[in-house]
């Protein structure tokens, strides 16, 4: 298990940010709730874009995967033509290859690409932007909070 700090999460946000913006320029932003929302949030500021929505996805209970996929709170994007979706890992893709089918579906003129921290080879969705390679479980600095 790795853990993964604010402080390499500040450094990646400002790089993979940068790619973002000169490589496909979003009109707006969707992160996958929840792991995504924080990464969202983030490349949301550096962009300086405002337009931000979440949509959510269950295929994980706390570290077990699920036989499901459960996709909802799907947001209107139809005044927008270049998405990004954003989340904070690609494991399996399989979440993302369903959350992108819908979202084609439902937004057929609208281009979608991709952004996660962390992303693992045998996923299947290689994500458009991205900034490290795993095959470890990430604990994310914003995992670590609980009720007492």
């Amino acid at each position: 298990m790795k853990f993964y700090s604010f402080d390499e999460f500040n450094k990646d946000v400002r790089k993979i940010s940068t790619q973002i913006r000169d490589e496909f320029s979003p009109d707006a932003i969707v992160g996958i709730a929840r792991g995504g929302l924080s990464f969202a949030h983030a490349i949301s500021n550096a962009l300086h874009l405002r337009t931000i929505f979440s949509i959510n996805s269950i295929h994980y209970n706390e570290n077990q995967k699920l036989d499901t996929i459960e996709v909802f709170n799907i947001p209107d994007l139809t005044k927008f033509r270049k998405i990004l979706l954003v989340d904070d890992i690609v494991d399996s893709g399989e979440s993302l290859a369903e959350i992108i089918e819908i979202l084609k579906r439902k937004f057929p003129e609208t281009a979608f690409k991709t952004a996660v921290i962390f992303y693992k080879s045998r996923a299947l969705v290689k994500p458009d932007f991205k900034i490290n390679k795993t095959d470890e479980w990430i604990n994310f600095f914003w995992e670590n909070y609980e009720c007492e």
